[in-house]
């Protein structure tokens, strides 16, 4: 009885605020990843000379960089130069820039998946390079993206839990707290484990029902 109230007054309460923190950090982070890697992928893809090279770069330097140290760098290591970020602030850039890097990657590899046919048809009939890319490439490709980008989504639920490593309280450093103080580890670990659960089930759910919704018939990806 002791172990339920103390569960029900001090540890749900408190991961409540952590839950809320971490969904503060998701949802930004989650959209300009998703713009960024939009912008670098169709670069990489479409880019001339030094625009291409530096978005080739970018995904090089966040995805070979662990995400951690990139974090450390944004809230421990400006400072040296002069920039000062809050702890929020500096794991919501952390994370848009390394989720930015990892969609740039599966928005490339939708680009090229379409067929050049579809350029040249553009081309024939007077769309300059960025309205063929804007009305016809990039609608078809995002679709064809989506699983990819949505699975980004999921690693980015679980992987804001390194916020607190640069002071950011969040989810699981609401629960790093409270196993300090209770020492009971397994208890509050298995209810931080269950929002994650819990969170990434319904992340899975809503993409799900917007892969339905953005779906075209006769264009659906029909299973084995």
């Amino acid at each position: 009885m002791e172990e339920l109230a103390y569960i029900q007054q001090e540890v749900l309460p408190s991961l409540f605020q952590g839950l809320w923190v971490s969904i503060l950090l998701i949802i930004p982070s989650a959209l300009f990843g998703l713009l960024l890697g939009v912008v670098v992928g169709a670069l990489r893809v479409f880019g001339r000379g030094p625009a291409a090279l530096l978005a080739s770069a970018y995904v090089t330097l966040f995805r070979g960089i662990p995400l951690v140290v990139q974090l450390f760098i944004w809230y421990f290591g400006l400072p040296y130069v002069g920039i000062y970020f809050s702890p929020f602030m500096a794991s919501v850039v952390g994370f848009s820039l390394c989720s930015g890097a990892y969609h740039s990657e599966y928005i490339r590899g939708a680009l090229l998946s379409i067929k050049k046919g579809q350029m040249l048809a553009a081309q024939a009939l007077g769309f300059s390079r960025l309205q063929m890319l804007r009305s016809i490439i990039l609608p078809q490709a995002l679709r064809r993206a989506l699983p990819g980008c949505g699975n980004e989504v999921i690693y980015l639920i679980k992987y804001s839990s390194l916020a607190y490593m640069v002071t950011c309280i969040e989810l699981t450093g609401r629960g790093k707290i409270l196993a300090s103080h209770s020492f009971k580890y397994i208890e509050v670990f298995l209810i931080v484990g269950v929002f994650y659960l819990v969170l990434v089930t319904l992340a899975g759910l809503l993409l799900q029902q917007l892969e339905n919704r953005l779906s075209l018939p006769g264009f659906e990806f029909h299973k084995a």
